[in-house]
């Protein structure tokens, strides 16, 4: 099975397009929603981040995210250590889940495929990209978001010119172009690559 990667920034506008793959029939795995349904259910998990972040951070046995939240904030050390125990778990958690599919291919959705060297797991990247004002402005659309929060996040994310060179499809989203003929075409194109990767 065809395993595409699909990448973009805060803000570039991913979640809509996978939602859009979807409709196409095609799985779609998110990253994010995978990590937080580990942290809530996965027992190792559950017990390495309480010995790096305390035990009171589950509530009635729920993940406390604001707190969780606070901590790596101010610790960068803390959100590396959280991202060592979430990462791991998250890729194996996805390699089971595809396993499970029967579509042409299947997608995974993630902020840092080329920041953890996950994209090597893929044999196709697909790019979103928003110009930098544009993302910024979107992402302070959601609930409690702040500009020091959303401007830090970036910072915090690869160079989106260098992320969209290594991808080998990239979706403009700039709210200028047409996203959904972007999207079919691609489709068709990895539609073939996995019909041509099936006979192999």
């Amino acid at each position: 099975m065809l395993k595409v990667g699909i990448t973009g920034g805060i803000g570039s506008g991913k979640s809509i397009v996978c939602q859009v793959f979807s409709t196409l029939g095609i799985p779609v795995f998110r990253a994010d929603d995978a990590a937080r349904y580990l942290l809530e259910t996965n027992p190792d998990v559950i017990t390495k981040v309480k010995a790096l972040l305390g035990d009171n951070i589950y509530i009635n046995a729920l993940p406390d995210r604001a707190a969780i939240a606070a901590i790596v904030f101010k610790d960068p050390s803390k959100l590396t250590q959280l991202n060592a125990i979430l990462h791991p778990a998250t890729i194996a958690y996805g390699n089971q889940w595809m396993e499970t599919q029967h579509a042409p291919y299947v997608m995974k959705e993630a902020a840092i495929f080329f920041e953890s060297g996950s994209y090597k797991d893929m044999d196709v990247m697909v790019g979103v990209y928003a110009p930098q004002e544009l993302r910024i402005h979107r992402a302070m659309q959601r609930p409690g978001a702040t500009l020091p929060d959303v401007l830090n996040r970036i910072s915090q994310q690869m160079d989106e010119d260098e992320k969209m060179k290594r991808c080998d499809h990239v979706i403009i989203n700039d709210d200028n172009t047409a996203v959904l003929p972007q999207i079919l075409a691609i489709h068709e194109i990895l539609l073939r690559q996995a019909t041509i990767n099936s006979h192999h």
